[in-house]
């Protein structure tokens, strides 16, 4: 009997540990269909082909791949079927599940058909020096957007939002997502791969204001398979086994990302989530504390820096040592860092509350 609890014990042990790795890796992704029902998106230019019908196609095939490639990892479709989902909705289906990644596929159109290639995008301006972010890609961006003027309940003054206004982007821009950077690398990956595609021309990697990401609280791309309104794109688009190739390009960056993303989660030498002040001076270890989690970025932003807000930040190490997660407005007491949080999410519209409890951090209750 002895023997058998003992082998019972150390069973259950090992899928504690299992369940416990599982936390720390890319466990759930929300794929979205751009468009759909009374939205077609994009029509190509014999008004025979709709951007709807080719992104979820794309979009079920890339589930499908995930699903059986990694078992362990909840794949999530905003749509899966040809129905109208209105982009607040897109957005809170991927919030509400707590999702590691979202990513929004779509087609891309011109009034010209000279236009052609794919295009990954991210939340914010262009980090191009000298580019007019709303020359170079405004219609494109305003194109998307003035989807929400479907919503049965759209009011542009309500939600701060209005897809013809230049205002509203300058607005949007300004909110810097806390996972910008890990957005970026997840859209440099998916442009590399793709470029193994049908479609070859490659337009880059570019930050705009989309809504849709700009309400996603978790690392997030907008990805433009080709242009509708280019011959030689649409009839890569029209054949099933291009479609399919694309969407095995996009599910091999969906591997490479999480290889990458569940590396940075595992535990290094030193220990996980290590604490260190702007100035490197480490916290005490039986202090509690909370703040506002802001963002999480690749280098610290010591004490003084206008991303800061005027606060003096704690910044802790992800396990891997590679990534900063930075908050401020700390304080001993939860109520006074929680009220701090609105007037933060002006600036951070990600921003959530956290506890710190000597090396380690994790979400407010």
């Amino acid at each position: 009997m002895k023997r058998i609890l003992t082998s019972l014990i150390s069973v259950l042990f090992i899928v504690l540990q299992a369940f416990a790795a599982d936390k720390l890796t890319l466990s759930t992704v929300v794929i979205d269909p751009g468009h759909g029902g009374k939205d077609p998106g994009a029509v190509s230019k014999d008004g025979k082909s709709y951007e709807k019908t080719f992104v979820l196609d794309i979009a079920e095939l890339l589930a499908k791949k995930i699903r059986e490639g990694y078992p362990g990892v909840d794949v999530i479709m905003t749509r899966s079927t040809d129905h109208y989902v209105t982009l607040n909705d897109r957005a809170a289906i991927a919030n509400k599940a707590g999702a590691d990644l979202f990513i929004s596929v779509h087609i891309n159109s011109s009034a010209g058909t000279v236009a052609n290639g794919y295009s990954v995008h991210v939340l914010g301006q262009s980090h191009k020096k000298g580019t007019d972010l709303y020359k170079a890609n405004l219609a494109m961006v305003q194109r998307e957007n003035s989807v929400i003027t479907l919503d049965d309940d759209y009011n542009p003054e309500a939600i701060g939002f209005d897809p013809t206004d230049p205002e509203s982007y300058i607005f949007m821009t300004m909110m810097q997502s806390a996972n910008l950077e890990q957005s970026i690398a997840l859209a440099q990956i998916i442009g590399d791969k793709l470029a193994a595609g049908p479609i070859k021309s490659n337009r880059g990697v570019s930050q705009d204001p989309f809504y849709v990401l700009w309400k996603t609280s978790m690392p997030s791309v907008l990805v433009e398979l080709g242009f509708i309104s280019n011959e030689s794109d649409l009839q890569t688009l029209r054949d099933s086994g291009s479609r399919e190739e694309i969407a095995d390009c996009l599910y091999k960056a969906f591997g490479a990302y999480k290889e990458e993303y569940d590396k940075s989660m595992m535990p290094s030498d030193e220990p996980a989530g290590k604490m260190r002040k702007a100035e490197e001076k480490p916290a005490a270890a039986a202090e509690v504390l909370y703040g506002i989690q802001i963002a999480t970025l690749s280098k610290v932003l010591h004490e003084g820096d206008s991303r800061l807000l005027g606060y003096k930040p704690i910044v802790i190490k992800t396990p891997n040592g590679k990534l900063y997660r930075h908050v401020i407005a700390v304080s001993g007491s939860k109520a006074e860092s929680e009220a701090k949080k609105a007037e933060i999410s002006k600036s951070y519209p990600d921003c959530f509350l956290v506890k710190i409890e000597g090396e380690t951090i994790s979400r407010a209750k």
